[in-house]
């Protein structure tokens, strides 16, 4: 008898188990559960993409959808059964949840939520986050390279893009050779000192070498491609210091020379000054003249002309 009882008390003893797992599958069963095929999609502008939203389990046959873009500011995109905002006439409802937009621009680069609300469920919302990042092919960089450059003196070469996404990274060749981040990292640029900084497009000289001559341009590069500007030519040039004390010198000669020149101008009176001129001219006098004689003490007067005819 003892035998037969022992199968009844293991059952017994498994009943709150069994229970359990019951319970837990209709929870399971009762929720709405999202997953996404890839949660960080890449693409390219001007190129379709999918943002994977799916739903792995529910007893809702109709939930709710909804996307929002999460920048600056949350927007509907998918609100109400149709396509919102931005994306409106460039986007649509794959199957129940997942998005595609066609022509992704670099404005569409967000961060993109889909949520779902199944009202028969347990757990009756439910959402996932998709990263997505549109890349933009760099164009031409501006590139600024000094013509002539004395030997000794500093240069900073200039190379500048501004469409790429992700910012691009630059590089330096010279003479179609590539250039090193730092000189000094490399044997073959022993008589270089510049350092080239990949961020900014920046390449310093800090004192520039007749070997440093040649034919410079830059490439500015991301993951969705690469661009470069055209070759500018920088000179390395010797200073002329002979050159530079002779052309003092003729300077300094000229201008003694025009100061002797106006001293002898003036010593021998050429130049005549306007009160010079105007005493050398003298008023005209009178055609006739009447003089008057005092005579006596009175006043009388004794009358004595002459005419000139």
């Amino acid at each position: 008898m003892a035998l037969r009882r022992r199968p009844a008390v293991r059952l017994c003893a498994r009943l709150p188990d069994f229970f359990l797992l019951l319970l837990f599958r209709g929870c399971l069963i009762g929720a709405v559960n999202l997953k996404s095929n890839n949660q960080t999609p890449v693409v390219q502008e001007f190129e379709s993409v999918e943002l994977s939203c799916i739903i792995t389990d529910s007893q809702t046959s109709d939930p709710r959808i909804e996307w929002k873009k999460i920048q600056d500011q949350t927007t509907y995109v998918f609100f109400g059964n149709r396509i919102q905002g931005d994306l409106a006439g460039r986007a649509e409802l794959l199957g129940k949840t997942s998005l595609r937009i066609w022509n992704a621009t670099r404005k569409d680069s967000a961060l993109y939520r889909c949520e779902v609300v199944a009202l028969n469920d347990h757990k009756e919302i439910d959402e996932i986050d998709i990263e997505l990042t549109v890349q933009v092919k760099p164009v031409p960089p501006v590139c600024r390279v000094p013509k002539a450059v004395p030997v000794g003196k500093s240069a900073t070469l200039h190379c500048q893009e501004s469409e790429g996404y992700p910012r691009p990274h630059y590089s330096w060749y010279r003479n179609n050779m590539p250039l090193p981040r730092d000189s000094r990292a490399n044997p073959r640029f022993r008589n270089s000192s510049f350092l080239l900084n990949s961020e900014t497009g920046t390449l310093v000289f800090n004192a520039v070498h007749k070997e440093d001559s040649g034919q410079y341009y830059c490439i500015a590069s991301n993951d969705a491609g690469s661009a470069v500007c055209e070759e500018q030519e920088m000179e390395v040039y010797d200073v002329n210091i002979g050159g530079i004390i002779g052309g003092i010198v003729v300077v300094l000669a000229v201008l003694v020379l025009i100061t002797v020149g106006i001293c002898c101008a003036y010593g021998r009176d050429c130049f005549i000054s306007n009160k010079q001129n105007r005493e050398s001219y003298k008023s005209p006098g009178k055609s006739d003249s009447v003089n008057y004689i005092r005579t006596d003490e009175e006043g009388d007067f004794r009358h004595k002309s002459s005419f000139v005819i």
